[in-house]
């Protein structure tokens, strides 16, 4: 989880989708504690795009990792 506090990144899921769409995302990160609703549209591209993904146990604990004060269901690296 290092390389998403210093690499370019997305944060949220409306971001996030918009670089899986677009094929720019070279690793998904997903809170566990989000709901499924929220995340399973960006779990089906990254699975498509044969992407990484980490899972990180919270929201929280996700947003701050992305240096935001505010919880975060997804985020994604950029290539």
């Amino acid at each position: 989880m290092h390389r998403l506090k210093q690499g370019s990144k997305v944060i949220g899921t409306k971001q996030t989708l918009r670089a899986l769409e677009r094929e720019q995302a070279s690793v998904l990160y997903v809170a566990k504690d989000a709901q499924s609703k929220v995340t399973v549209r960006a779990l089906d591209l990254a699975k498509s795009q044969n992407l990484p993904i980490v899972y990180v146990e919270t929201m929280e604990e996700l947003g701050s990792v992305c240096d935001v004060e505010v919880k975060t269901a997804t985020a994604a690296l950029i290539k």
